[in-house]
């Protein structure tokens, strides 16, 4: 599943480009040290890997509980089933029950604390802007958290988020240097290829849900068995 989510990022960071790309070309790098201005990017990066990896773990844990309670397989096929809807089904199905309009203050206030912190030079500002970037609504992440909430562990589910963000930065970091030799054709075969990632990432959670036995693919569910054993021995 880690590969997954580093192919995600991959593919998907053409969609970051265009969303978070002004940011990243908005930072107040120093032009004239290639050093310094190495180490600055790679803090930036380091800021959005450290908030993906927060989240991931909340929601991972959030995971573990629903495991716990014998609902992780279900979970698992409910999340694949939605990625793929939201790939086939019509947008406006679901701007209708759009709920970001409740977090749109929230959003007020980071992109008030972004344009803060992209007035000033010091290291400490980059990690501070890559971690509010990783706090701004995004399709993709969205998807990426469903992936970690899918896991069934905390370190799991951070471990998503970071293979998902490790995916993405090597765009995310030459776009400025390679966007004028890659074609229109080859960026848009690009976004083609996400939608139909996403489709095979859901297939794959619902495999892994209906625990079919299938290694590395559909394992058979054996949790809930060893916990009972384990909890049967404690009460001993």
């Amino acid at each position: 599943m880690l590969l997954s989510a580093l192919i995600f990022g991959l593919l998907g960071s053409f969609h970051c480009v265009g969303m978070c790309g002004p940011i990243a070309f908005l930072l107040p790098v120093d032009r004239k040290n290639s050093v310094k201005r190495v180490l600055q990017v790679l803090s930036y990066h380091a800021g959005r890997l450290f908030t993906y990896g927060i989240i991931g773990l909340l929601f991972g844990f959030l995971g573990r509980r629903l495991q716990l309670f014998g609902l992780q397989q279900h979970i698992s096929i409910a999340i694949g089933v939605l990625m793929i809807l939201v790939i086939l089904l019509p947008s406006n199905i679901f701007s209708k029950y759009n709920g970001s309009k409740f977090i749109y203050k929230w959003v007020g206030k980071v992109k008030s604390a972004l344009g803060k912190e992209l007035k000033r030079k010091s290291m400490d500002s980059f990690f501070t802007i890559g971690f509010l970037n990783g706090f701004l609504p995004c399709g993709l992440v969205y998807m990426a958290v469903f992936g970690s909430l899918a896991s069934g562990s905390w370190w799991e589910g951070s471990l998503y988020m970071v293979f998902f963000g490790i995916g993405t930065i090597p765009l995310m970091t030459t776009a400025t240097y390679i966007g004028n030799f890659l074609n229109t054709n080859f960026k848009k075969k690009i976004m083609k290829a996400i939608p139909v990632f996403v489709i095979i990432m859901g297939v794959l959670f619902i495999l892994r849900g209906l625990g079919l036995n299938i290694p590395y693919i559909s394992p058979s569910s054996t949790v809930s068995i060893e916990e009972v054993s384990a909890n049967q021995s404690c009460h001993k």
